[in-house]
């Protein structure tokens, strides 16, 4: 079987994005683009390698970077030339294998999806060259001297995406024969001049933008604040054996059920919630039953809230004083719970896991406070993922949608099933988001098939 390698291009200047750090080391969602990128691969199961190509002034930071993020899969580090293309080339040559599939990515590109990645790799199967790319959905003019020369139909047109995929005998053939021609930024481009082989084009996705522009910044960051992480498909929950978890607001809901989900699993399990005797707006309560459990157990290896309260009112005819006591409920518990759980999780290298709600991405009328304190969570997760990571602290939160808990019937009333998620279904995803590696995402669970 052939071994997959990622070549992940890195050495661009950015001049277009006009900013004195080059665009893949600048942080969004708390890392750099280059982590996002990299971590997308060092992911995906079936890649074996992943080399680097970089802008030789930032080798020392780059280096940092990887050791920072312990990803087992990076096997090169190599310096680029000064065209995308000799980067490309670099990062190609420096594969000794006699036949590899090779997967090229542009880092400034850190939204590509797993399903991409597999689906170029599928490919690779029947085709040496396979591009990514999505329909045109603007009019592309062909213009000459500020002159409309042509208006092509578009629906032959697409939008060219990376990764760009190849057998390496195909695409090395392709830059021995172009190593005089630098009027090339697309490997595709050069396997087609030279009629090598015909091209496979794999559907790409929109959110797969490329950061160009300082613009480009701030649209990523909010993508990445409404980014859905897909989890591996392959983690058992039998994993969960002998994990020391605690669960505040563990009595009902999906905190009941991820309880009794795990305790199947053979995990020892610890429930707190407001029932019984635990305040978590009040810290000194969440710092006490986290010592209590620890001094049972001498660990802890995941901590989870799912405590909350859900008031519906107009801002302005409620109180002060309920409007405070859902936020430090809904948003300052959540703070305590962390806060509290900090010592204990950096011990066992641990996992915690909050709770937001699908209001929080855009803030809904009677439900403001709620909202609000939901964005806020999101946030603090995307925060603490990076505040914690050299202590080996993973940091998530669980967005689910609509769910059917005694806290929404008392509040909604009966509503029809089929429109609410089971609550069994999000208990399921979290524990294997706690089993899994990944840290500082916003985990959607849109239905009762995920």
């Amino acid at each position: 079987m052939l071994k997959n390698y990622a070549i992940i291009l890195a050495s661009g200047a950015g001049i277009r994005f006009d900013n004195d750090l080059p665009k893949q080391f600048i942080k969004i969602a708390g890392k750099t683009v280059l982590e996002h990128s990299v971590e997308i691969f060092e992911h995906n199961s079936l890649i074996d390698e992943i080399i680097i190509v970089i802008t030789p002034e930032y080798r020392t930071l780059t280096e940092e970077i990887i050791l920072k993020n312990n990803w087992t899969k990076v096997s090169k580090l190599l310096n680029g030339g000064s065209t995308r293309k000799e980067s490309s080339y670099i990062g190609i040559n420096s594969i000794k294998d006699k036949e590899a599939n090779v997967i090229i990515h542009d880092c400034a590109r850190p939204f590509l999806n797993q399903k991409i990645i597999s689906d170029c790799i599928s490919a690779l199967d029947e085709y040496s060259a396979v591009d990514v790319a999505i329909k045109a959905s603007d009019t592309i003019i062909k213009v000459q001297d500020n002159i409309i020369d042509a208006v092509p139909h578009r629906n032959s047109l697409m939008r060219g995406q990376t990764p760009q995929c190849f057998k390496l005998s195909a695409i090395k053939k392709a830059h021995e024969l172009s190593k005089d021609d630098n009027n090339f930024t697309d490997d595709c481009g050069l396997v087609l001049k030279h009629k090598l082989c015909p091209v496979f084009v794999v559907e790409g996705e929109i959110e797969n933008i490329k950061i160009t522009y300082p613009l480009d910044i701030y649209i990523a960051d909010k993508l990445f604040q409404l980014k859905k992480s897909t989890l591996p498909e392959d983690i058992p929950l039998e994993n969960l054996r002998n994990k020391d978890i605690v669960i505040f607001g563990g009595s009902s809901g999906i905190g009941r059920c991820i309880s009794e989900i795990a305790q199947k699993n053979g995990a020892n399990v610890f429930i707190t919630s407001l029932s019984k005797g635990c305040d978590i707006s009040q810290f000194g309560q969440v710092e006490k039953f986290l010592e209590k459990v620890y001094c049972r157990t001498k660990n802890i290896d995941c901590v989870i809230n799912t405590a909350g309260v859900l008031k519906l009112g107009k801002l302005a005819d409620r109180s002060v004083s309920d409007i405070r006591k859902e936020f430090e409920v809904n948003y300052l518990g959540s703070i305590h719970v962390a806060k509290a759980s900090i010592p204990y999780l950096k011990e066992s290298a641990g996992a915690l896991l909050l709770f937001a709600s699908s209001s929080y991405t855009r803030g809904r009328a009677l439900y403001s406070t709620y909202s609000s304190a939901k964005a806020g969570i999101v946030n603090l997760v995307q925060a603490l993922s990076e505040e914690l990571i050299n202590d080996k602290i993973r940091v998530n939160v669980i967005n689910p949608a609509r769910t059917n808990t005694p806290m929404r019937y008392k509040v909604f009333g009966k509503e029809p099933e089929k429109t609410l998620l089971n609550p069994v279904i999000v208990a399921k995803k979290s524990l294997k988001v706690l089993l899994s590696d990944i840290t500082g995402q916003v985990i959607d669970v849109r239905n009762n098939d995920d």
